[in-house]
């Protein structure tokens, strides 16, 4: 590990900071990480009513407010010293290409809140963007090479949320050059975990295949559906790795308005996920693949090369341990709400 710094090495642990997305899945664990950390001023902002978010941590200022009004990201960002901008209208595959719309009206989050952000005086400004911001051309094949930074160029985004997400890297890198605004920028790939969404619509792969293999097994009914033809690829950062580069993205001086990989070297196809599920779950399910469900594109994997560069680190956690960890929570999700107990999905 390089001598990264961090949110405790550079901030006061009284200097505010503010979540936005904090009722989210990302947003929760690293309002945790930071709170975990000694911080004793920390604002979580989301617009879910409050019963709704995955986690909350005690003694933290918890917000519902929705940040796609400029009044509201105002008051959110009000003497903040650092503000991480996770808040949007998102969620898988199946969510992404069927609310285009939604997706891309989440621009008006990140154009208010880096506004808001500059007009407070905040130190630096975080926006968490995406893999589906790079060149869709460049996906059409499961034995997909891994997409460097600079492939975002020349544009041709996913549809609807990837084209947001370059947008608002755009706002970013121009605040920083026109106005002095200290942004960073890190393109997620396909991040999971506990305290995630894992029913709904709105669940990415590994939960999503989790939880079918969890109710085939309860069910006793041993068949699954799987969206596609289960060749489809991706690589899936754990939760842990994702927070903790968040932390050292936001505060390298060399990665200021400059977009980098957050993401797992390690590609995964759907059907390794599914075996993988059935392993940790020790059941086998007949499979059947519905070739209409939405799969988006055949591959994709992240090139670590610029972050081990910079950071000397990348996202190492084993898909295998991520999805067990995350796997046990969801069958526990899956359990209490079976017995008529409140659970967030």
């Amino acid at each position: 590990m390089s001598n990264n710094q961090t949110a405790e090495t550079v901030l006061r642990k009284d200097d505010l900071i503010v979540v936005g997305g904090a009722g989210g899945f990302i947003g929760g664990n690293l309002v945790k990480r930071f709170h975990e950390q000694g911080f004793t001023r920390i604002r979580a902002v989301d617009k879910k009513p409050l019963p709704q978010w995955y986690q909350r941590v005690p003694g933290v200022e918890s917000l519902c407010l929705d940040l796609s009004e400029y009044p509201n990201c105002v008051r959110a960002v009000a003497g903040a010293a650092e503000v991480y901008n996770l808040a949007a209208d998102m969620g898988g595959m199946g969510f992404i290409e069927r609310n285009r719309v939604e997706c891309l009206r989440s621009i008006l989050i990140n154009t208010h809140m880096v506004e808001a952000s500059y007009q407070a005086g905040v130190q630096r400004f975080f926006f968490s963007s995406s893999a589906c911001a790079y060149n869709i051309t460049l996906q059409q094949d499961p034995n997909v090479r891994a997409l460097k930074e600079s492939d975002a160029y020349p544009a041709m985004a996913e549809r609807g949320y990837g084209w947001e997400k370059l947008m608002s890297e755009i706002f970013c890198q121009e605040y920083w050059a026109e106005r002095g605004l200290e942004t960073h920028i890190a393109r997620f790939h396909n991040v999971y975990g506990p305290f995630g969404t894992w029913d709904g619509g709105r669940e990415k792969a590994p939960a999503a295949i989790s939880r079918k293999v969890i109710t085939a097994k309860d069910l006793g009914k041993h068949e699954i559906i799987i969206w596609g033809d289960g060749t489809q690829t991706r690589s899936f950062m754990y939760i842990d790795d994702c927070t903790c580069g968040i932390d050292m993205i936001m505060h390298c001086d060399e990665l200021i308005a400059t977009p980098i990989n957050l993401g797992s070297s390690e590609l995964i196809s759907v059907d390794r996920l599914v075996s993988l599920a059935e392993e940790i779950g020790r059941v086998k399910l007949e499979r059947e693949y519905d070739l209409t469900a939405p799969r988006g594109v055949a591959g994709r994997n992240s090139d670590n090369t610029f972050i081990k560069q910079v950071l000397g680190w990348e996202p190492a956690t084993p898909f295998h341990d991520g999805l067990a960890k995350t796997y046990a929570w969801i069958e526990k999700q899956y359990c209490a709400r079976k017995a008529g107990q409140h659970t967030v999905s």
